[in-house]
């Protein structure tokens, strides 16, 4: 699967709710940098996108604009907008961000190591 694809099917994995489909597409070194916190361990990134899932309930997450801005046999990195809509304590929410992935490529598998969101 190349890089583009990769991208999809992690924020298709995204949407599952379930971390372990998201885990797939997570580099063992991966940090991720949020408004709020920086989890720089799997265990953390998964208890925020869970955290993330209790909060806005039916979440659907998806991206515009992608900017790939650099590709290489091995790294890649972009920038997108990002834009979630569900249910917080009942009340429909909506809300969008601004995002930087970088992704490595480790044993053949292009693998996201660092997610920056902003808001």
């Amino acid at each position: 699967m190349d890089v583009k694809n990769t991208l999809q099917a992690y924020i298709n994995a995204t949407n599952t709710h379930e971390f372990e489909q998201v885990k797939k597409y997570l580099s063992k070194k991966a940090i991720f940098m949020f408004s709020d916190q920086t989890c720089t361990n799997m265990n953390d990134i998964q208890r925020y996108f869970e955290q993330a899932w209790a909060t806005i309930e039916q979440e659907v997450y998806r991206i515009s604009n992608v900017n790939w801005l650099y590709i290489h046999d091995t790294s890649a990195t972009c920038t997108y907008i990002y834009h979630y809509e569900g249910y917080k304590q009942g009340h429909l929410v909506k809300g969008s961000g601004r995002a930087t992935n970088v992704f490595v490529k480790e044993e053949g598998n292009w693998q996201l190591i660092h997610e920056h969101l902003s808001h």
